[in-house]
């Protein structure tokens, strides 16, 4: 009953097996194979247009670098206040950018609110060279607390970010599990709606070590190819990337595998709902749930093998706990199996 993270997922052995084919022989190096660029003009093809995509090892050098990309002197990246970037990634954003600042903006359960974004940004007056000068909005898609942005909901950022000249990036860690919660098509959630870069992962859905930067302006990429070798990103062997990105949209599987991760959530829902000693923190619709567990209650689910996170609740979340109650994270996979789930439910039934 492993429900700690989907970055504790193994290999689909379909990428596994991808890794084996393609590792024998010789291959050119640095992005240059046949396969390399096999895979990219696939990407053309799921994106319904012409991007330009670089492999990079982890979604950090994905997000920092993405950053770095479109960076100014004095720049701001305004993120959410509970990001990834600006709680999880250990000052790379800043790093990679050589000081570029992420600014929180508020918003309900991990979705920056539009109105708030534009409070935030007419903080930074033009000219005010002390405060220095936004340069991208990032959004996180799914969210770090497991809701998602509508299509139209994308736009409207989009929009704001546009009319002031900056870059609109997606943190796509489960891009995935969006899409399969959605239905919407990759084109839809992203460029169509004003997006700008996409930070596209696979490691949580089955890779065993494959993220990409898309741009979807391969104008805005010219420099990118110099950004990712100073950030140490550039593999000699990319083709052991490449080659776990065409097993993985291979027939679907990618959205195959991220289904099956967001079903077994449902099912998770499904058994906090049965139950009076523990609730759903709040609505999701990917592969997170957020349960509020009385203590002994988690106390006892971890006695029978579960393994989860006790969780931070989110700043303006409108809920409170209590002295004896506990906020955790439960998340699924690609290889969740269904007698996981149906243990858990177990577990929780027999601590009524």
């Amino acid at each position: 009953m492993i429900f700690a993270s989907d970055n504790w997922s193994g290999a689909h052995p379909a990428i596994s097996a991808a890794l084996s084919t393609h590792g024998a022989g010789m291959a050119a190096a640095y992005g240059s194979s046949d396969l390399d660029k096999a895979v990219e003009q696939r990407f053309n093809e799921i994106f319904e247009r012409e991007v330009a995509v670089f492999f990079v090892g982890t979604g950090t050098a994905a997000n920092s670098l993405s950053f770095a990309a479109v960076n100014r002197p004095g720049g701001v990246v305004m993120c959410h206040r509970e990001a990834h970037v600006v709680e999880d990634e250990c000052g790379a954003p800043e790093f990679f950018t050589h000081g570029a600042r992420m600014a929180p903006v508020d918003g309900a359960l991990g979705r920056i609110d539009p109105a708030q974004l534009r409070h935030e940004l007419a903080r930074f007056r033009p000219g005010f060279i002390h405060a220095g000068q936004p340069m991208a909005v990032t959004i996180s898609q799914a969210s770090e607390v497991g809701t998602l942005y509508s299509r139209d909901e994308i736009s409207a950022l989009a929009a704001i970010a546009h009319e002031q000249d900056l870059a609109f990036h997606m943190d796509g860690a489960r891009f995935a599990n969006a899409l399969a919660a959605t239905k919407l098509s990759p084109a839809d959630m992203t460029w169509r709606a004003g997006i700008d870069i996409l930070s596209f992962g696979a490691t949580k859905n089955g890779c065993w070590c494959a993220e990409a930067v898309v741009f979807f302006d391969p104008e805005k990429a010219r420099q990118f190819p110099y950004i990712r070798k100073r950030g140490a990103q550039l593999f000699s062997k990319t083709r052991f990337i490449a080659a776990q990105f065409m097993a993985y949209l291979d027939d679907g599987l990618w959205l195959t595998l991220a289904a099956h991760a967001n079903l077994m959530a449902d099912q998770l829902r499904d058994a906090l709902a049965h139950s009076n000693r523990a609730r759903q923190a709040w609505d999701t619709r990917s592969n997170e749930v957020f349960a509020i567990l009385e203590r002994p209650v988690a106390d006892a689910l971890r006695a029978e093998g579960a393994v989860f996170y006790d969780w931070n609740m989110p700043h303006g979340s409108g809920q409170a706990l209590n002295e004896n109650e506990v906020l955790v994270r439960l998340v699924t996979s690609w290889s969740t199996e269904p007698a996981d789930v149906e243990r858990f439910a177990a577990a929780l039934a027999a601590t009524a």
